[in-house]
């Protein structure tokens, strides 16, 4: 199979069998240990596992996993799910089933129905509290949100806030991410699936009002913490004064990355350096770094890829872009273009397209030296297929290419990675490919807000003038000091072995590799205990190294 096609397998597949029936033959094993750990969370942290979306694979089982750990280890554990009620959500995605007209035409989409009965058959042999979203929501209350979604005015659902809440930023991101474009011009239905979102998220921040009304949480725990329902969660949680703990799947196979507070595409950018630049710099981090960021032009210690065989062949590379390796090149590498909007802020430009149609134009004025834009596979062959690829984009504004500059397209077969060792210096918007590319000791101009900003080894940009000031320095004489590279490669190993957490038991399909009840308490997965200490806690979601 496929890896892409696998990925996209492990996103979009209901299949709760095997979660159930697990959960059922360790809780019977293990039926003295559940009952006497249920019975000692009087007075203990209670702690909302906010699911929401049953239909999400990785939450099924990671979030399930939480549950189980959180109460061995004396949590008073609930679980928030959506049962059908929700008209849209992360889980609405354009496609065959679930077409714009579609969508509006039907009150319950085709998903929900699966996902309701996913999230009912992996959760309810735990035998703990469940939630239910329209059991939190009055009827009048669900007219309320109908009424305001359908009288806000099409200019100023992304502006709207209820009390303070940003309900209308998180229901556009979720129309944009339905559409997977980066605005939605040109889509006829937009208002209709926008006013979609907007009631979805009114409702979700009622129910989650409603819950935290019925229970005092110490922390809510819950994937992404962007998007329609998670965004609204976080919320209202963070304006009741409730810890927030979200979580995304990582690059490295059965790793998770966990951030307090919000989504860690936010939290990694604000992260403070200490965390990482005091840590004790050994010969064996290093190799083990470099061995993984190599492993890294082929996917083959990861779960999320985009190339199964990337071609690595400089001369081959050369004859099919018609770049002249000979001559100064400077890399430029973009995020797709939904992804862009919804996970970061911009800085020096308003958005990424008005980044790379400007930086086309300045370097048509430079002759001497050549721009390579890698667009990203993503936008073919991620998850989401982005439906407002870049390149249409460029072609739009320049008809004709200035002659220096290359666009090398998503479908290409160009490692991304080989492509960029031969350039004098690489800029980027927001991809956290910039942390790779400066590990291999090349120059990285950052003019969005990507997370090596600020870091002590990449030269950032806040404004256009100062973004154009960086670039009228290319090509640059040298690369990284050895300084410079030694932060460098310390980030790099502080996001992908620290930060991404390993939980060994999760497989690369999902299901889970536990023999007893026991094996999800303390001690036995060191992953697995930092991420309970830091729910329960609010202990920094670090993975130390052996010996740190």
């Amino acid at each position: 199979m496929n890896p892409l096609s696998k990925l996209r397998g492990f996103l979009r597949s209901d299949n709760p069998s095997d979660l159930s029936h697990l959960w059922k033959s360790l809780l019977r094993s293990g039926s003295a240990i559940w009952r006497i750990a249920q019975a000692s969370t009087q007075a203990s942290p209670r702690i909302l596992i906010a699911t929401s979306m049953g239909g999400y694979p990785h939450a099924a089982a990671l979030e399930s996993v939480l549950a189980v750990a959180l109460t061995l280890r004396g949590a008073e554990v609930d679980i928030l799910l959506c049962d059908s009620f929700l008209p849209a959500c992360q889980l609405t995605k354009i496609g065959a089933s679930t077409m714009p007209e579609q969508l509006i035409a039907e009150r319950i989409q085709p998903r929900c129905r699966s996902c309701f009965q996913s999230g009912k058959e992996t959760f309810e042999p735990l035998g703990l509290p469940i939630y239910w979203y329209s059991q939190l929501v009055t009827a009048e209350q669900a007219k309320a949100a109908e009424q305001i979604a359908e009288s806000v005015s099409w200019e100023e659902i992304g502006n709207y806030e209820l009390d303070g809440l940003a309900v209308g930023e998180h229901a556009s991101a979720g129309a944009l991410r339905y559409f997977a474009r980066g605005d939605l011009e040109n889509e006829p239905q937009a208002e209709a699936i926008a006013r979609r979102y907007l009631r979805a998220a009114l409702l979700t921040v009622y129910a989650v009002r409603e819950i935290l009304n019925r229970n005092a949480y110490d922390a809510a725990c819950f994937h992404h913490g962007i998007y329609v329902p998670q965004g609204l969660i976080g919320e209202v949680c963070r304006q009741r004064g409730v810890r927030v703990v979200n979580w995304n799947p990582a690059y490295r196979k059965h790793c998770f990355i966990f951030s307090h507070g919000d989504s860690y595409h936010h939290t990694m950018i604000s992260e403070p350096t200490s965390v990482w630049d005091t840590m004790g710099w050994r010969l064996d981090l290093e190799a083990m770094t470099l061995e993984y960021l190599k492993s890294r032009w082929q996917g083959t210690q990861d779960w999320i890829w985009f190339h199964e065989k990337p071609q690595e062949d400089v001369d081959t590379i050369a004859k099919e872009t018609g770049i002249d390796f000979s001559r100064p090149c400077i890399g430029l590498l973009t995020n797709v273009m939904w992804d862009a909007r919804l996970h970061y802020k911009s800085n020096a430009f308003p958005d990424m397209l008005a980044w790379v149609l400007e930086t086309i134009s300045y370097f048509a004025k430079r002759p001497e030296l050549q721009l390579v834009i890698r667009v990203h596979p993503a936008e073919v062959r991620g998850a989401t297929p982005s439906r407002q690829p870049l390149a249409p984009e460029i072609r739009r504004a320049f008809p004709v290419l200035p002659g220096n500059v290359f666009v090398v397209p998503p479908e290409s077969q160009v490692s991304t990675y080989a492509l960029m060792e031969k350039c004098n210096a690489v800029i980027i918007y927001n991809t956290k490919t910039g942390i790779e590319v400066s590990s291999m000791g090349i120059p990285v101009i950052v003019a969005g807000e990507a997370w090596i900003r600020g870091k002590g080894f990449s030269l950032d940009a806040s404004d256009p003038t100062g973004y154009f000031q960086l670039l009228d320095r290319l090509p640059l004489p040298d690369g990284l000091t050895p300084e410079e590279l030694e932060r460098a490669r310390k980030y790099a190993f502080h996001f992908f072995f620290r930060r991404m957490i390993e939980l060994p038991f999760i497989r690369e399909d999902l299901t889970l590799d536990v023999d007893s009840l026991e094996a999800l308490g303390p001690g036995r997965f060191r992953g697995l205990d930092v991420i309970c200490d830091g729910i329960l806690t609010g202990a920094p979601f670090v993975l130390r190294a052996e010996g740190e």
